[in-house]
């Protein structure tokens, strides 16, 4: 019976030269087809042979299938794929040096090189390609744990300060209304979300979960804060629609009186309209200026007509001025009094004259008016004096005060001397100050009774 044909086996399923090269970033060069010389190709066949029709790989003592042998030279073939496959372990070791893969890429890299080692389809010296893709696999394990570890670090650090962020943005959030300042909190909870970005940008990436935690409760804090500053300024809208309701209304009111000519009066009301404004409260800044150029320029419009007014009357009223203080010479040409009955009657006509003058500027009229009462004064007190003199009650009364006067001022006087001998400095001044007062006293009784 005529043995079966061997199945095909499939062709060299090393990694494709071609392929690396597309993704190449370091300088080690890769062989390709047409770069292999036919003394490589001889050196790798070496360890190859034709089993009827099967290509075979010597180790040693054995011989391994690797594919059905075809063509001019059938291990050539498989020769190529060897040397292209060592290309390949060292274009992987390349770029491990270069520190450009992950430790994914690192791992799945070696599962496939393993791989095709345990089932070879290749001819050439296996021994030192296993020798030397240990080596490579030793390396690319340290390597893949170093970055392990140096992005773990990296996503604690990131970690970290995304923690610190978040613990920001809820701190802003749970601040006492009283106590935000919107504006700057405002402002720092935006830069709190561009910080987040950048960092996701350019940062360390972190574990999936734990960055879905933070970014929820920094959503949350952003949230809950946004929402406090709409109420806060839906509230500040509120308020300052009714202080501008209030100043609206009061800067009308002053319009209303700025051409008023009811001095005292509208001058009156103007000061209770300023003390309304000053309770109403501050509001938004354009519409408080608004409303207070209003309010001011109405304000000044009115005081402005009402000192002109008050000018053009002090001009009118100071040509009295001369006929007054004529008034108050004559009056105090009275003094001292020497006839009572006489300064009574005259003072009356001087009093009629002061009245007839007229009004005068209110300066002059307090000053005027202030000596002409002093006058008035000396002569009721004159008149005062001279009907106590004639009443025989009112003299005896002043006589016996006299004689305690007397008697008082006597024993002040003693005490007084006492106190100087005694340098007692405290009593000299209180014994001095009664005795000057008895003695004030007593002279006052003494022009009574005469």
């Amino acid at each position: 019976m005529t043995p079966a044909k061997p199945r095909p086996m499939p062709r060299p399923q090393a990694p494709s030269p071609a392929i690396l090269a597309a993704h190449s970033t370091h300088p080690v060069r890769i062989p390709l087809a047409d770069d292999i010389s036919a003394e490589a190709i001889a050196s790798a066949s070496a360890f190859g042979a034709v089993d009827g029709d099967q290509v075979v790989v010597i180790e040693g003592e054995t011989r391994t299938p690797v594919g059905p042998a075809e063509g001019e030279k059938p291990i050539a073939a498989y020769a190529k794929a060897f040397i292209e496959f060592a290309a390949s372990v060292e274009r992987f070791h390349a770029r491990l040096v270069g520190a450009e893969l992950s430790p994914k890429d690192i791992d799945d890299a070696l599962a496939g090189l393993r791989s095709s080692l345990e089932t070879p389809v290749i001819v050439g010296n296996l021994a030192a390609l296993r020798a030397r893709f240990g080596i490579v696999e030793a390396e690319a394990k340290e390597v893949a744990d170093k970055v392990r570890a140096e992005r773990a670090a990296a996503r604690a650090v990131a970690a970290e300060a995304r923690e610190v962020l978040v613990a920001e943005a809820e701190k802003l959030a749970a601040k006492p209304l009283a106590q935000v300042h919107w504006k700057n909190d405002t402002a720092r909870m935006r830069e709190l979300l561009d910080e987040w970005k950048e960092a996701q940008r350019s940062g360390a990436r972190m574990a999936k979960e734990a960055e879905r935690e933070m970014w929820a409760r920094f959503t949350k804090a952003r949230s809950s804060f946004e929402k406090a500053r709409k109420v806060h300024f839906a509230q500040l809208d509120k308020e300052n629609a009714s202080v501008a309701g209030t100043k609206e209304d009061l800067a009308n009111r002053a319009e209303a009186l700025a051409t008023s000519t009811d001095w005292d009066g509208t001058a009156r009301q103007f000061k209770q309209l300023m003390d309304q404004w000053r309770l109403a409260g501050r509001g938004r800044k354009s519409t408080d200026d608004a409303l207070w150029a209003r309010f001011q320029g109405a304000q000044e419009a009115f005081f402005s007509t009402k000192r002109a007014a008050s000018e053009a009357e002090e001009e009118v009223l100071n040509a009295n001025v001369p006929a007054k203080e004529a008034a108050v010479k004559a009056a105090e040409a009275l003094l001292p009094i020497s006839d009572v009955r006489a300064a009574k009657k005259e003072i009356r006509a001087i009093q009629d004259r002061f009245e007839s003058a007229g009004e005068v500027p209110r300066g002059a009229a307090a000053s005027l008016s202030r000596r002409i009462a002093a006058v008035e004064k000396a002569i009721r007190d004159a008149d005062q004096a001279h009907w106590t003199s004639k009443n025989p009650e009112i003299e005896a009364r002043a006589t016996g005060a006299a004689a305690q006067l007397h008697s008082a001022i006597a024993d002040l006087e003693a005490k007084l001397e006492k106190a100087k001998a005694a340098k007692d400095a405290r009593k000299v001044k209180e014994f001095t100050e009664s005795l000057a007062a008895r003695k004030a006293w007593l002279k006052q009784i003494e022009a009574v009774a005469k």
